[in-house]
């Protein structure tokens, strides 16, 4: 009888586990408690913010992302009774920590600040869509592994409406990432009003007409303008829209390189100083910014000047990748510039362009931060290098002191395909990155525990030379963006088929949101 009894009691203890739910938020939490019973959201459901004014938005944007399930948007209130989800600021934990806890009365998010309460209303948000409404008792304990996790949308090839940069930005707010980068400027069009040069938007934004069919191929064009640029107004307008989501906006101003807009714009900017245009197809151009002319770092000055009224952020990007060398071999300023200041070769030129940019931002209160290519010839120890040329570039410059944010392409370019199966998909990148390959992304690659400390945190890359609409960002975003995040959220504690476990009800939090994504992952074709 009492081997029965114990038998009896281990089943029931072993049915209890089986029935308990599962909490599916991505990215993995760092730790779960479930506990007895749920509560129930629906459109009597109050959220309350206390005396806390800066509370007041995070909870209505709460509202507004549950409100497909609840049917109209909640209620938002300094207090309540009855059913609630009761926000707070603790500051006992960390700036972006957050404590969720679910009981059968109603819920309480408590964060280190607004973001972290912000982070604790997306967990919450996962598990109102995944239990359409009814939330299982929980308690999440999280905070994020990087303090840079970032993705980063280039508007140059092809141009996308504030609206569709507001929808970016919200996609990366679901996702509990922190940067947008913001890919302003290239040799396909400038796409941010300067009032000092008023051309840079009125003829450096517009291309005379634009590539059909891939680039390795095609000598089509379609012969049709294309053009777009942000107003300063615009341009605050989004800086505010990613403010309200706690989502610093970093700025990327191309250079040397990369500038074909400007000099079409101005060509003084430029070595030759004549008969340039916007370029109408894609890859590298070899007209860059002349490093001889003192009257190009004026006018990047200039420039930069406007961008840092307009973006508060910590960072200006500032390029450095991909500048051919072939216009400043020819130009004698160039050379000049380079005897004066002893420079052996036209790489440390470059690396004399940079740190003279560097130097004005610094005296201006901000940081650079470079594509990987700024490390040829030299750079200071207050730069921070973006690796994307796989992660060797991020190694080197770990190893040497600066500050990295990790961007493979490797791991980090989803503009890459996504399928083996090519038929299924519009024209693109040939190459291949699968979800699993994102996933394996490792920040810390070949570095002593000494050297990681230098890296700030990974970023998603979506270049679109390929990609003419939102709809098509959606499909290559998503998604594989959910693996950067979680490489960036939780770095200590991934496990793929865990994600992928968990994604399959993360999924609805994509349906909830009416976005197009790539079913390949989830239809089990391309891991």
């Amino acid at each position: 009888m009492k081997r029965l009894f114990v038998l009896v009691c281990a089943l029931g203890l072993w049915a209890a586990a089986w029935a308990a739910p599962e909490v599916n938020i991505v990215p993995k939490p760092l730790n779960v408690e479930t506990g007895d019973g749920s509560f129930t959201v629906d459109a009597a459901t109050v959220v309350t913010v206390g005396r806390d004014a800066s509370l007041r938005s995070v909870g209505e944007l709460f509202a507004a992302m549950i409100e497909p399930v609840t049917g109209r948007a909640v209620k938002v209130k300094t207090a309540a009774d009855g059913a609630k989800i009761a926000l707070a600021v603790d500051p006992e934990l960390g700036e972006e920590e957050y404590v969720l806890r679910v009981t059968p009365a109603g819920a309480d998010v408590r964060g280190g600040s607004p973001k972290g309460v912000l982070y604790g209303l997306q967990s919450l948000r996962q598990l109102v869509i995944e239990g359409e409404g009814t939330v299982p008792a929980v308690t999440v304990k999280d905070k994020p592994y990087f303090g840079y996790r970032g993705a980063m949308l280039d508007v140059c090839r092809h141009f996308m409406p504030v609206e569709d940069v507001k929808a970016f930005i919200d996609i990366l707010a679901m996702h509990k990432l922190n940067r947008f980068h913001f890919h302003l400027t290239d040799d396909q069009g400038w796409r941010i009003e300067i009032k000092k040069y008023p051309d840079l938007a009125r003829k450096g934004s517009v291309r005379k007409e634009t590539l059909v069919g891939n680039l390795r191929t095609s000598t089509e064009y379609d012969g049709i303008p294309y053009g777009g640029y942000y107003t300063q107004k615009q341009i605050r307008e989004i800086v505010r829209y990613a403010a309200e989501r706690h989502i610093e906006v970093i700025p990327e101003i191309e250079m040397p390189g990369h500038g074909l807009g400007a000099l079409t714009a101005y060509p003084w900017l430029g070595c030759r100083g004549e008969n340039y245009e916007v370029w109408t197809r894609w890859g590298i151009s070899k007209d860059v910014f002349c490093a001889g002319k003192d009257s190009t770092f004026e006018f990047l000055q200039d420039v930069l000047a406007e961008v840092i009224e307009l973006f508060p952020s910590k960072y200006i990007h500032i390029g450095g990748d991909e500048c051919p060398k072939a216009r400043w071999k020819e130009c004698p300023l160039c050379q000049r510039r380079m005897k004066e200041n002893g420079l052996k070769n036209e790489e440390e030129l470059q690396s004399y362009f940079m740190q003279r940019i560097e130097k004005w931002l610094n005296d201006h209160g901000r940081n650079i931060i470079g594509w990987d290519e700024i490390l040829q010839g030299g750079i200071s120890k207050t730069a921070t290098v973006m690796s994307w040329r796989g992660s060797k570039g991020g190694i080197a410059a770990a190893k040497a002191g600066n500050t990295v944010i990790m961007a493979p392409n490797t791991h980090c370019y989803l503009d890459y395909r996504q399928t083996q199966q090519q038929e299924f998909e519009p024209l693109g990148q040939v190459k291949y990155l699968p979800m699993r390959q994102v996933y394996a992304l490792d920040p810390y690659e070949q570095l002593t525990p000494d050297e990681c400390k230098y890296i700030l945190g990974v970023q998603g890359n979506l270049w679109t030379e390929y990609i003419p609409d939102f709809r098509q960002v959606k499909h290559m975003l998503l998604p594989r963006l959910a693996a950067i995040a979680e490489t960036g959220w939780a770095y200590d504690r991934k496990d793929f088929e865990d994600f992928s476990r968990r994604m399959r009800q993360f999924r609805k939090v994509y349906d909830c949101a009416g976005y197009n994504y790539a079913t390949y992952f989830f239809d089990g074709k391309d891991e």
